[in-house]
């Protein structure tokens, strides 16, 4: 995608390698570089992120199909429905301070392309963070279904294959939480700048982004205990297969020496 968007790519200001920051302007590229930090209240920002978030600056509800048309081309794994969210941001030069915060929207005194970048994270994230809760709520009604069957009758149907399914979803879902959507990864804009670094912790904070994915946390290890118990369940129930199929051996072999015991005597009488 950066390959192809060239032009419209703004260079990194930090190691960052897990998204790219999109510009498109209204007037020439020179006169853009003209008239310096005032250009980035009248250019459209998308801000892409590998793991499958886009976060949209500047750009009016008709005109976002066309947009993500342009990152479509080159995703994989495309959802069946879109999860999104909206936030505003105001830009106020007069400003005491370098932010203000209020009920879903934000107030700066100078936004520039690195603010862009920090909002995008945490707006990223936090829209990523939705579908993963959403998919471990999916397990989590499953094991529920479960256990409302096992209370009733006792027993489940459940076999050893969809099982390792769930262990496998389960895992990859936390693992991608940490290593894909970098939760816990320190923002190098933010560790730069204390001006960057209060904006990240505001939006952090404001879509409480720690204590989801605590509640994240907390609904896998309902998952993993549930995972545990089946995986005993399924054990035992294997074993005392087992078991009887032994059972079953030795009382075929008796039948088998007691009928042959007395085809013998019965041979040795005649």
């Amino acid at each position: 995608m950066q390959a192809e968007n060239l032009s419209d790519v703004i260079p990194p200001s930090s190691r960052s390698s897990n998204y790219i920051a999109l510009r498109y302007c209204d007037f020439p590229s020179e006169i853009s570089a003209l008239r310096g930090k005032e250009n980035v209240s009248h250019c459209r920002y998308m801000v892409v992120f590998q793991y499958g978030s886009a976060v949209l600056f500047n750009i009016e509800d008709h005109e976002v199909e066309n947009y993500l048309h342009i990152i479509r081309r080159h995703a994989s794994g495309l959802l069946p429905e879109m999860r999104r969210d909206d936030y505003a941001i105001k830009e106020k030069p007069l400003l005491d301070e370098d932010m203000r915060g209020g009920p879903d929207y934000l107030i700066l005194k100078t936004l520039d392309t690195d603010s862009i970048r920090i909002i995008g994270s945490v707006l990223g994230q936090s829209i990523a963070l939705d579908y993963f809760v959403s998919q471990v709520d999916g397990m989590v009604q499953e094991f529920a279904g479960i256990n409302r069957a096992l209370e009733k009758t006792g027993t489940f149907t459940m076999d050893r294959t969809k099982l390792l399914k769930l262990v496998g979803k389960a895992n990859s879902n936390l693992a991608d939480v940490i290593l894909k959507v970098g939760l816990f990864e320190r923002s190098e804009i933010a560790w730069r700048d204390a001006k960057y670094a209060q904006i990240y912790e505001y939006l952090r904070e404001e879509y409480e982004v720690a204590q989801r994915f605590g509640n994240l946390d907390f609904k896998l290890k309902f998952v993993e205990h549930n995972i545990h118990f089946l995986q005993e369940a399924i054990q035992n129930r294997r074993s005392d297969l087992l078991e009887w199929c032994i059972i079953f051996l030795l009382t075929l072999e008796n039948v088998i020496s007691v009928y042959e015991i007395v085809r013998d005597s019965a041979g040795a009488s005649l």
